[in-house]
């Protein structure tokens, strides 16, 4: 008779990689999950083998919420017919 195989599981042991998390939709969710991992990555209490992973991934938010803003500073300067024009507040 054949032996009965283990079960398999489908969750995985170890979180994904860092660099096949997706992005976040939004500056607003990047700037929330970076500076979740900043806190993290400051206290020590990130484990030695997660803080390559957690500097990666805070690296990768970093640069999507610098090319976020640069997008966005691109449409004003177009809005603007080409010139950056100081915003002033409205009172």
């Amino acid at each position: 008779m054949p032996k009965a195989s283990a079960p398999q599981t489908t969750a995985s042991a170890s979180p994904a990689p860092p660099e096949t998390l997706p992005l976040p939709e939004s500056y607003e969710d990047a700037m929330q999950e970076l500076e979740v991992l900043v806190r993290r990555l400051e206290s020590g209490e990130m484990p030695l083998d997660q803080l390559l992973s957690g500097y990666q991934r805070g690296a990768a938010l970093l640069q999507f919420c610098r090319d976020k803003l640069a997008a966005v500073e691109d449409q004003i300067k177009v809005l603007d017919d080409g010139s950056l024009k100081a915003w002033k507040a409205q009172s």
